[in-house]
């Protein structure tokens, strides 16, 4: 199966598990709570969906890498200890707590999450001294005399013996006390997971040109070679940061995180063309409404790559602009939402000071939380950037020296202004630019093939889904009729709303 649904299939794994009957037990019994193990190539999302899973399933969530760990921290250190039987006394031997069960309590203390996840990467590559424990962990969830913790659903990944000369074969006693998913990769499920992620558009252009090539795995009398999506993820944050230094990259860049010298030699080509067609095309002028005159003419007649590149630059450069609305759109509400506990805190009686410091401490505290979950920059970001903000709001209310709770309330009220206008300039300036794309490749293309894959690739991006949901747009309503998609529009809005609540 796909990498997405194997993260579906985990997280019924754990709602089916952390299921509790009336009495508050757990309506199927932890040895029969089977661990999940995935199994598939390296590089494909699995240690990613794991973070996800357990970030949408609002459990806790504790990782390793089970390769970096030897038989003393995974089962604890030996200590001598003299103990009664049969009215005499021995000297036995027992063990300190497992490094990694003490990290699943650390975690429930951190926290405060009671049920979670424990992750063990590489599972089938672990040294011999510890193979055994690993057995016995996945039959019986304990290491040694120690047990998981009740509550924590466990969760595997290791790779197939092509790709790792480590691994060791599960026998099948092993293997029928787990519930194994193989996963394969799928340039579909991942394109999605890119677009959420804003992974650069010329990676994103070039695979829907060369889908063979988003993932390689092959051996010749050379050596290995391979190109993963982890690879193309990874070029991704390189080479946005190396543009905005003015760094010029090249083929021997690429061959650094596709290990694969054919695949990074023809990327660093296209790459080469894809900034070419940038400037050539005054991608920023046309979303200005500044268009070259020869422009669709001349695009119309190019070849075909030459024509996607172009429809993938402009649906770049737009998802910019709907990922800047969808950060704006949440630090307003966030904002909004502690203005409002201000409000009813302050009709209550309470002082402005004292409630102004209470919510920041509060939307600190909530920030450290979020760091702890894995993968999620994003959010950190977001409420990092609404922290800052009512902070600032607060300072600028002081330095008026205005008093008084109402009059108070008022200047926050008059300071939150300023965040709608910026909020409704980002609408705006995205409504626009959205509207010249559509008349340039209308000029260029009607409702050609090119126009298709436009409003194809606005449907599938979550930014874009974002601001389409909230503002709408006419000319994507009517390009989406005229393309025979209008039937799915319920179904792409339906989806979006999911996405928000994190039922999708």
């Amino acid at each position: 199966m796909n990498i997405k649904r194997a993260k579906e299939e985990i997280k019924h794994a754990v709602q089916a598990y952390l299921k509790k009957d009336e009495d508050g037990v757990y309506e199927i019994p932890a040895i029969r709570q089977r661990p999940i193990l995935l199994m598939g190539p390296s590089g494909i999302g699995k240690t990613a969906v794991i973070g996800q899973a357990a970030r949408e399933c609002g459990v806790g969530l504790v990782s390793y890498t089970i390769t970096h760990h030897t038989r003393q921290s995974a089962m604890g250190l030996p200590f001598i200890k003299e103990r009664q039987f049969g009215g005499k006394t021995y000297s036995v031997t027992e063990y300190t707590m497992s490094e990694i069960i003490a990290s699943v309590y650390e975690c429930m203390d951190r926290t405060g999450c009671s049920e979670g996840i424990l992750f063990l990467d590489e599972i089938n590559c672990v040294s011999e001294t510890l193979a055994p424990a690993m057995l016995q962990f996945l039959q019986c969830k304990r290491f040694g005399n120690q047990e998981v913790p009740e509550g924590w659903v466990i969760v595997a990944a290791g790779n197939p013996p092509e790709y790792n000369k480590s691994v060791k074969e599960f026998d099948m006693v092993t293997l029928d006390r787990v519930r194994r998913i193989d996963v394969q990769e799928d340039y579909s499920v991942w394109k999605e997971y890119a677009l959420r992620r804003s992974v650069h558009e010329a990676i994103l252009s070039y695979l829907e040109l060369r889908k063979e090539n988003f993932y390689r795995f092959r051996t010749d009398g050379y050596g290995k070679s391979f190109v993963t999506a982890r690879g193309w993820e990874d070029l991704s944050e390189i080479l946005k940061v190396y543009e905005s230094l003015g760094i010029a990259p090249d083929s021997e860049l690429m061959v650094q995180y596709l290990q694969d010298e054919k695949i990074a030699g023809d990327f660093a080509d296209y790459y080469e063309l894809y900034q070419r067609y940038r400037k050539d095309y005054g991608i920023g002028e046309i979303l200005e409404g500044n268009l070259p005159e020869e422009a669709p003419a001349r695009l119309a007649g190019a070849p075909f790559d030459e024509r996607l590149s172009v429809t993938g630059l402009l649906l770049g450069s737009l998802h910019g602009d709907f990922a800047g609305y969808y950060e704006q759109n949440r630090v307003t509400g966030l904002i909004h939402a502690a203005l409002v506990n201000l409000k009813e805190r302050l009709s209550g009686g309470e002082e402005f000071d004292l409630v102004m410091r209470e919510l920041t401490e509060g939307m600190e505290q909530e920030i450290e939380r979020e760091k702890q979950r894995p993968d999620n920059q994003e959010e950190v970001r977001i409420r990092q950037r609404a922290t800052r903000l009512l902070a600032s709001m607060r300072a600028q209310v002081k330095q008026s020296g205005v008093s008084g709770a109402d009059a108070c309330f008022e200047r926050m009220r008059a300071e939150f202004a300023r965040v709608t206008d910026e909020r409704l300039a980002r609408i705006r300036t995205a409504g626009e630019r959205l509207a010249r794309a559509f008349h340039f490749l209308e000029t260029a293309f009607g409702t050609g093939q090119e126009m298709v894959v436009f409003v194809t690739g606005l449907t599938t991006d979550f930014y874009a889904g974002e601001y389409l949901a909230d503002n709408g747009s006419e000319e994507y309503d009517r390009y989406h009729k005229e393309l025979l998609l209008h039937d799915r529009k319920d179904d792409l809005l339906r989806d979006l709303k999911g996405f928000r609540e994190g039922t999708v």
